[in-house]
Parts: structure tokens; sequence; C-alpha cells
């Protein structure tokens, strides 16, 4: 007869709120697991093989929370790890003494709207290229958005960017003092939640917390929390957890230390655990090594992301050549770029002429498409007031966005202004639409979007193409 010894727990899913009991025995040596619901109890209902992700945790995320012990404990460790590993930062480096306050707001405000889904190595060289141009938030101030555009370009989100720009104008119109505190920096335009408490505890020693996708993950694991990341009653119970741990004597070094934790150690899919500081104090490690089934980086949940639009758009790169000589791959003329719109995606950054499709099209409906919109923003008709040098189809290309998958079909159109013609802007489109000529030498160094620094590399890499066939073709001829 084998021996059997029974130990029972409860769990529930911080999710559904769902009661769950567990039964774990040892039967001849070999471990089994099963789940008993309660209404499996009562009516004798055949019990169910344990769920992989289900574990033990607390009965409400509301009643989840940090002992003093075990807050000095992480405190400690995660401040002793820190100051031995932490990374070396340009805005790090900047003084927080008492002339440099508002310096240093300044340069944690850039560094965080940066920073948030950009890569730290990627950051580094935009920030001090940021910096050099515009030290201080009244320089910020005097500029354009077509000046901060540029110089962001490559980072994505370009509409924090003109937030920031913003806010440094109001800001300064107000006085020019540097916000401190939570509540003054949420006044700012483009400064949410998260920037706020970066900028009050690591400029200013408020001790306030922060909380980003790291800080989250972090915190998960060290309770095991199981419930939706992106709901709104989990993320202010986040913002409750983190608010129990940062450190009041030094609040801005323990949040960068938190989030350095869950950008390096606590990764997202392969956590460095055997090196973590605080491994003591994470539930979620306890978990894995009590049941195989049961794996760190389970934590957080994972939220399925809403499925990308696929849209599709047909991309014309015109260019204007000053003289009817200038013909062949070798022609290097200027080359109109638009205006996207003030309000949108990608609002106020430059791009080639392009229009959308409501869906897939074919040569000549792209063409069609694309003359319309020539004739209709810039009074441009390809067959009365230019001669069309060539046309060629490039080939496709696709570019991603957080919420959009969109493919562009390319082609390039070299143009010669018939007679003393030239391309004029209609007057009745200037309030919505703006263009200008850049020379070619000059586009490759601009600040473009990394989709419209796509298009142009299929240009140049096409104009390489043909003019190394060129000398072909003419050994060809000659032959025959």
């Amino acid at each position: 007869m084998p021996v059997t010894i029974c130990l029972h727990f409860e769990t529930h899913c911080l999710a559904g709120n769902l009661n769950r009991r567990y039964s774990v025995s040892m039967e001849a040596g070999v471990e089994k697991k099963r789940v008993i619901s309660p209404k499996s109890k009562k009516r004798g209902r055949r019990n169910r093989e344990i769920p992989r992700k289900e574990v033990p945790l607390s009965d409400d995320i509301e009643d989840i929370g940090f002992s003093k012990d075990e807050t000095l404990q992480i405190r400690a460790s995660l401040f002793e790890w820190y100051d031995e590993n932490q990374r070396d930062l340009p805005w790090r480096r900047i003084s927080s003494g008492f002339d440099e306050r508002d310096k240093r707001g300044y340069a944690v405000w850039v560094s965080e709207v940066m920073l948030q889904q950009t890569r730290v190595s990627t950051v580094i060289d935009y920030f001090k290229r940021w910096m050099n141009k515009w030290p201080t938030l009244h320089h910020l101030a005097q500029a354009s958005l077509e000046e901060v555009n540029e110089m962001w370009a490559g980072l994505g989100y370009y509409r924090r960017v003109r937030f920031l720009l913003q806010g440094a104008k109001e800001v300064v119109e107000e006085g020019g003092s540097f916000p401190e505190t939570v509540s003054e920096l949420r006044k700012i335009k483009g400064i949410g939640d998260y920037t706020a408490g970066a900028i009050a505890s690591i400029a200013f020693n408020k001790a306030v917390p922060v909380v980003d996708g790291n800080v989250v993950r972090v915190i998960s694991r060290l309770k095991a929390i199981s419930a939706n990341p992106k709901d709104a009653a989990t993320v202010k119970s986040f913002w409750k957890l983190a608010g129990q741990l940062v450190d009041p004597s030094r609040p801005g070094d323990f949040n960068q230390a938190l989030m350095e934790l869950g950008a390096t150690l606590c990764s997202l899919s392969n956590p460095g655990c055997a090196a973590c500081p605080i491994s003591a104090q994470c539930h979620a490690l306890s978990l894995s090594r009590q049941n195989e089934s049961v794996h760190v980086s389970d934590y957080p949940t994972k939220v399925v992301k809403a499925k990308q639009r696929h849209e599709f758009s047909a991309v014309s790169v015109v260019e204007i050549l000053d003289c009817q000589e200038m013909t062949g791959p070798q022609s290097s003329g200027k080359y109109i770029l638009v205006k996207r719109p003030d309000e949108g995606l990608l609002a106020g950054l430059w791009e080639f002429p392009s229009i959308l499709l409501e869906k897939e099209a074919d040569l000549a409906s792209r063409r069609k498409a694309i003359d319309n919109f020539l004739q209709s923003s810039f009074n441009l008709d390809l067959k009365e007031s230019t001669r069309i040098v060539s046309r060629e189809d490039i080939g496709e290309c696709v570019h991603v966005f957080s919420h959009i998958r969109l493919k562009m079909y390319v082609e390039l159109l070299v143009l010669h202004p018939k007679g003393n013609r030239s391309i004029d802007y209609k007057n009745l489109d200037r309030e919505s639409i703006t263009w200008k000529y850049v020379d070619g030498k000059n586009l490759g160094s601009m600040g473009l979007t990394s989709g419209v620094r796509k298009v142009y590399t299929m240009v140049q890499k096409h104009k390489q193409t043909e003019q190394a066939t060129i000398p072909e073709r003419r050994k060809t001829a000659v032959r025959r």
C-alpha cells in the first residue's frame, strides 16, 4: 500500500480573483499536483491538472504590500548593487548642486523623454547632440519645431518632441524657473506621471516613485503579481508599491536603480536571477524553485497587443532637373519634400510626395493617384508644364509603426520644366500643406524620419545600379 502525503494551499488569480485550491501528493516517491475547485469538492467531480501559470498569490492586489523589514532589505541590497554597477550616462554627470538645479531638471526631462521606448545606447548620442545645441531650457524655447524635429529624427514618437518644445516655451513664459514638484510638473504640456516623478526625484530629490515598464517587471516578480499590468486598477497598485519602496534619503538614485535593474538583470525573457541583488525577496523566483512549470519570466502577465492595421501608400520621389543636359543616373537636381499636417501621425515632418491608398493597387492606379496629388498640390501637370525625363518603379518597402504596418510603393520621377515654367505652390492649399526644394547633396544629411530614409536609400541604390550598368550597355552596343 503506497503512502500518500497531501499538502493543501490556496491561491487567487488577481486578474479574475478566482479561488483555487491545490493538492500536492507523494505516491511511491512520485509527486503529483491536482487542482481542487470548491464546486468539485462538493460534487465529487474529477480533479483537473494544475494549469501552467496558476501559482500561489495574495487574495487581492489591493492587499499586497512590502513590510518594513522587506523594504529596508530591498533598499540596502539595491543601493549596494547600483553604487557598484550603475552605467556611466551623460545625464547622470550633471551636478545636482543648487546652482545647477534647473539645468539638471532640464537634462533629466530631455533624457527621460528620449528614453521612452528607445534603447539607452541609441539615446546617448542623441542626448549629447541635443544638449550641445540647446544646453538650457531657455535655448530650447527659442528653437523652431522644424529644428527639433530634425534633431529628433530617428527616435520616433515625434509627438513627444513637439510637447517637449511646447513645454519649454511654457516654462520660460511663466518666468523660467524649473518646477520641482510632481503637481507643478504635471501642469506642463507633455509631462505625465512617470516623467514628473523621474524629474522630481532624480533632479530635485523628492521622495516620489516612478513606474515604467522596467519597474512594473521588477515589482510584479517581487510579489508574483499576475494581474493585467495594463489594467487601470493594477497600474494604480504598482504606483502604491513603488511608493512604499522609494528611499526618502536617496529617492532619485533608488528610482534609477530600480529601473536599471529591470533594464539589465531583470530582463523580459532571460532574467539573470543568479546575479540579482534582491533575488532573496523575489516571490516569483521562489515559486519557480518550488514548481518547475512556473518561470520568473511568466511575470508580468503578457498582454495581447492590438493587431496592427495594414496601410498602403504610393511614394513618388520627384527630382526636378535644372537644365536639360542633366539626365541619366549621374543627374543631381532638386527634390520636392512635402510637410505633413501639424496634427496626426508624424505631424509637421518632411517626406517625399505620397498618398495613402485604400488597398494594394497596380502600377497604373498608383501613378494616376500620384498625378492627381501633384496636380492638386503643386499645380504640376506632367503633360503640360513638364517633360518626364524618366519614371521608374523602384520597388516596395515596409515601415512598421507601433500600430500600423505601412507598405510603400516607391517610384523615381525625374522631371524637367518646359520653357520658363516653374513649379508653384497653389495659394488655396498653402494653409494645409507646405513644400520645399532640397538639393540632392543636402538631402542625405537632413534629419529624415526612418521611413523617409528607407525610401531615399532605395532611390540611391537604384541610381548606383543604373550607373554601374551603363558601361556594360555601351560595351555590348560596340560589340554589336
